[in-house]
Formats: C-alpha cells, structure tokens, sequence
C-alpha cells in the first residue's frame, strides 16, 4: 500500500505533531509499505531553518526508511497571525503542486492542527482519485478563540465553515483522544467515521548521572526540587501560574524549588521579561533544546508540570508532553481538566489540580519534597502504563488497519 501522507511539522522538529508522524511512518515503512511525506524545511519555532537546511524550492531526502520531499514555504516564528496564516497558506499550496509528482498514492493522510494543511491533503486525493484520512490534533477554530488569536466574527465563522467542509471531504477520521472524538461527534460527525489512536511513546534507559548531574549545575539546579515544564511556551500553556508560584515563594523567602521551563513559543520572552522584572530565581528558562537533550532534561527533574489554560475546550486535550513525562518516570502535576485528568487518574502517575491556581500547584510540590516513597510509586506507575496503552509498534498497527480498511472500501 502506498501512502502519502501531508504535514505541517517533521523530524529534526521535534514536537508532537512530528514525532506522531515519524514513529507511524517509519513503522510503516519497516512494515513494507512504500510512504512519502510531504513536509517543509524544519524550522519551528523561530521560522530559522534549522543547522543543514535551507528554504529551497524542492528537496527529497530518506529518513528511516521514509521518503521525505520538502517543499518551500513562506517561513514565520510561531508568533503573530498574519505571517503565520501565509505560512499555513504557502505550505498547503506548495504541498499540493508537489504531491502531483508523486507517484499515485493509495491512501492520502493530512494531520492538523494547521487546517490548511488538511485542505491540502483533501484537493490532493481529488485530484489523485484515492481515499483521503483526516488527522485531527486539534480542533479548528474554537482552539484558535480559545487562546485569544482571533475574535469571534465573520473571519472565524468563516474558518468554522471551511473545517465543517473539511470534515465532509474526508472518507475516515483519526484523532489521537477521546475527548476529541466526543466533540467531533457532537459537532454532527458519525461515530463509525472516527478512530481513536494516540500517541505512542516507549520508556527510554535514564542517561549517564553524570550527565545529569552536569546539567542541574549548568542552570543552578542543585539541592533544589525541580519542577519542570517541557514543550511549547505558546498561548494556551497559561504558564502565568508559574510566575505567581514563584512570587509566593519569593514573598516566603523559600528557596528549595525550582521551575524549569524548557522550550521556546510566543509568550516565553515576555515571561522571561517579567520573571527578571520581578527578581522571580526560582524559573529557570532552558530554551529550545535539541530532541535528543529532551530526556536528560527529564532526568534532571523530580517532577514536570503539564499545564493549559482553564477554558472547556481543553478538556478534550490528551497533551503528549503528559505522556512523555509519564514514560520517563516523572510524576506529574496536572492542570488539565478533563481526558487528561481522567487518564492521569486512571494510571496513578501523577496528581491533578485546578488550571492556574498557583496554590494548589504548591501545595503538591511540598507535599511530594517529603513524601519520596508517594513519589517513588508515581514514577513506576507512569512507564508501566505507557508499555500497557501506549506501545507505538501496536498503535501503528491499528492506524495501518484503518488504512487497509479505507482503501478497500
């Protein structure tokens, strides 16, 4: 079965949306299949390509089996909505008029969250006379009200219109949660359309001590608890509440924790700003960080902080960082209502509270720096339940069915 399959984001990039796609890809791959993907230059977040790229016209390389064309695209930093939008809108055009040169696929793929891309991949299996699968990572546009980027009005509207269309064009639906399915489903959308299968992480050997040890010292880490924030610092992350922690423990006079926030996104600078205006110490900001420096910077920690802002569109959200934190052994303090909430639960590796209440968030901090056996349970728990429901190897097996299943029917 040949697949071709439409993305925004890829590897060397290293957020969820492209290590979804590569660990799926590449199984596939091994498995027989022959699998192009579409992508642009990596670049995310700054809109630099990254170290051995350039924004060229057209190039193709192989990565783990996949054939990788990437396309030019009008470059942005994940800021703003003006150059952003030409972004998306250069990538679905330039994606479109490359996979014409593909060989005829069998089965057309297009992940969001950037819609236009799945506009890309709808014109795509037209034009190609083949069966088109829409992944959904996000729901368009109420995540884009949900964070401020755009007032509801006739440009919204518009956008709601255009997903509803979306969502008719595709022959099968995956989503990586439940809480999406529901709402897809309420969205008038067929149960038997959708599929549910998440992402996948497998439980990696904890780096070299030393290593770790050479990193709590590089950011001033040492004798302290470490809470860390690992992933997009964007919009919807509501890390405010990290600010105000650490104005209570200021004000406290407390200096046993620290926040270590690692990533890059469109408010991290003004968080900084703010952190330096108000003399927080306790947030330490890492930067960007290559993928493979992500678990040392997990292992360096004593528990990670998955947090989004309080609004009910994100009790659909299952975030990847969660799940990852949770593979890596860390405990974690969750302030996610909803699915996530409801399967941090269920696996005992963690403690949930209510999104931006910084007390709460305290409050299980210092619990937890007393309490090393509640926290040595929390980390068995989190990998023992990513072997059990987040095996890649089988959910890349059930998205391969729903593919073999759509190119039949």
């Amino acid at each position: 079965m040949r697949i071709l399959f439409i993305t925004h984001y890829f590897p060397p990039e290293g957020n969820a949306p492209a290590n979804r796609v590569f660990e799926m890809t590449r199984r596939w791959a091994a498995a027989g299949h022959p699998v192009t993907v579409i992508t642009g230059v990596p670049n995310v977040p700054n809109g630099v390509p990254y170290p051995g790229y350039r924004n060229r016209l057209y190039q193709v390389e192989t990565k783990d089996g996949v054939e990788v064309r990437r396309v030019w695209t009008f470059l942005a930093p994940n800021r703003g909505t003006i150059r952003r939008t030409l972004n998306y809108l250069s990538f679905m055009v330039s994606a479109l008029l490359a996979g014409l040169f593909v060989p005829r696929p069998d089965v057309v793929i297009a992940t969001s969250p950037q819609f236009f891309c799945g506009w890309a991949g709808v014109w795509m299996a037209r034009l190609r006379r083949r069966p088109f699968i829409l992944e959904i990572r996000d729901l368009w546009p109420e995540s884009i009200e949900a964070v401020g980027a755009m007032r509801r009005g006739l440009a919204l509207r518009f956008v709601g219109w255009l997903e509803q269309r979306l969502y008719r064009a595709a022959r099968h639906m995956v989503t990586v949660g439940d809480g999406y399915r529901d709402r897809l489903v309420a969205r008038g959308v067929p149960a038997g359309k959708i599929t549910v299968i998440p992402n996948g992480f497998v439980p990696d050997a904890p780096p070299p001590e030393a290593d770790v040890t050479a990193l709590r010292k590089q950011y001033g880490l040492e004798g302290r608890f470490v809470c860390a924030y690992i992933g997009t610092i964007g919009m919807a992350c509501g890390l405010d509440v990290v600010l105000r922690a650490a104005a209570r423990l200021k004000g406290e006079a407390k200096d046993e924790f620290r926040f270590l926030l690692v990533g890059d996104g469109a408010i991290r600078a003004d968080l900084e700003r703010r952190r330096d205006a108000e003399g927080l110490a306790a947030v330490v900001f890492a930067g960007l960080q290559p993928r493979e420096r992500i678990l040392l910077f997990l292992a360096a920690s004593d528990a990670c902080l998955v947090h989004l802002r309080k609004n009910d569109l994100f009790k659909t959200v299952l975030p990847s960082k969660m799940l990852e934190a949770m593979a890596a052994g860390k405990p974690v303090v969750l302030g996610v209502e909803g699915a996530a909430a409801e399967l941090l639960k269920r696996s005992g590796a963690g403690i949930c509270i209510e999104p931006e209440n910084e007390t709460d968030l305290l409050k299980v901090l210092e619990s937890w720096r007393g309490q090393q056996a509640e926290r040595a349970r929390m980390s068995e728990a989190g990998p023992d339940y990513i072997r059990r429901f987040h095996d890649p190897a089988l959910l890349a097996a059930a998205y391969l069915n729903v593919l073999e299943g759509t190119v039949v029917r």
